[in-house]
């Protein structure tokens, strides 16, 4: 085993998004001693990966960081202002950050949480486990999608609206993503829209009341121990500005039910007819990125990791040395902020009731 020296960390902070360099900061401000662990090359968690015609003006409080003035909502790539932002605050409050490290898995050892990392082995009281969604993209299965002929495309493959123009586009998916693809493809290429679900569209302007409701239903899972829904699945769809042309167009009435299966140049609807597409973009969300908490075992029955605070909280209710941000009610950059702080405090919480370690389980951890 590769440990870091002999020094077993009070915390170790698992991703450097918005919800991880929150935990940092509320850390550094507790006085905990802690370093974060990020499998980026460069700062700004997912939004580096985004694509380069998504700008400010279509994100939602994404950048917002604790003792940070919030960004301006311009016309600037979101995939260059919020990583310069991010790294901006990573200097200005000398938050520990090592990358790029890959963290492959987290074990016990006698009461010590070891973080099995690409670079070495860390023994750890506490993790903060800030991984998001981004890296582990969901598609699901349909028959015969493996003969398909055109261009399959997740959400995180995105390559802009140009790429597309031309070519029949299906995309696949009834939440916000979606939306905006619509938005950004039906004035240039020709577009079709599926979903599983009627979609539910807000009437009314997202408040930072209605913002607060939306958690408290993902919330409400979380506390059964199911897996979490994402936050924007609950707050309804809305369009923008920037999809008003499509509207007009007739792209958002157009929506059909899902397709029963995929054939080499198109899809094939359940009452026989046919559909030519030339691209299917799965616009179908992710899963939470938590494989290397694996060795805890911390799903229960319900299959989702159940948290403390009836949901509210950030703990593991099976683990307490573990919190989680950046996992259900915190998924979105609602919650993000109030995550880091509620870690935090978690943190301190644990390692104020768990002081002393065994010799044994450090000789164990180290040796």
């Amino acid at each position: 085993m590769r440990c870091v020296g002999v020094d077993v960390m009070s915390s170790v902070v698992i991703g450097a998004g918005q919800a991880g360099l929150s935990a940092s900061y509320h850390l550094q401000r507790l006085g905990i001693e802690h370093v974060v662990l990020d499998a980026d090359d460069a700062p700004g968690g997912a939004w580096q990966h985004r694509w380069d015609a998504l700008t400010m003006r279509d994100v939602h409080r994404v950048a917002e960081l604790p003792d940070n003035p919030p960004p301006v909502h311009d016309g600037r790539r979101a995939n260059q202002a919020v990583p310069a932002s991010f790294g901006d605050y990573e200097r200005r409050h000398r938050l520990p950050v090592l990358r790029p490290v890959r963290v492959t898995r987290v074990t016990d050892s006698d009461g010590l949480l070891i973080v099995h990392a690409d670079d070495a082995d860390r023994p750890t009281r506490t993790i903060v486990n800030a991984t998001g969604t981004w890296t582990h993209p969901f598609i699901p299965h349909y028959p015969g999608m493996e003969t398909f002929v055109g261009e399959q495309l997740h959400t995180v493959d995105y390559p802009g609206p140009e790429h597309f123009r031309g070519k029949r586009v299906l995309v696949v998916g009834g939440g916000a993503s979606a939306v905006q693809f619509i938005g950004a493809l039906a004035p240039i290429t020709d577009t079709l829209w599926v979903t599983r679900r009627e979609p539910v569209w807000r009437t009314d302007d997202f408040t930072p009341e209605a913002g607060r409701a939306a958690v408290a239903l993902v919330e409400q899972r979380v506390a059964r121990g199911l897996p979490p829904a994402s936050v924007v699945s609950v707050t309804g769809l809305a369009l923008r500005d920037q999809e008003r042309a499509a509207e007009r167009l007739g792209a958002y009435d157009r929506r059909r039910p899902m397709f029963s299966s995929i054939e080499p140049d198109g899809v094939r609807w359940p009452d026989g007819s046919f559909e030519f597409v030339d691209v299917i973009l799965w616009a179908t969300g992710f899963r939470p990125a938590v494989a290397h908490l694996a060795p805890l075992q911390l799903r229960g029955p319900g299959g989702g990791i159940q948290l403390d605070n009836h949901g509210r909280g950030t703990a593991a209710v099976r683990d307490p040395r573990v919190q989680l941000v950046g996992y259900g009610p915190s998924a979105s950059t609602i919650g993000a902020n109030r995550a880091g702080r509620v870690a935090a405090r978690g943190v301190a919480r644990y390692l104020t009731d768990h002081a002393e370690i065994p010799d044994r389980a450090l000789s164990n951890a180290v040796g």
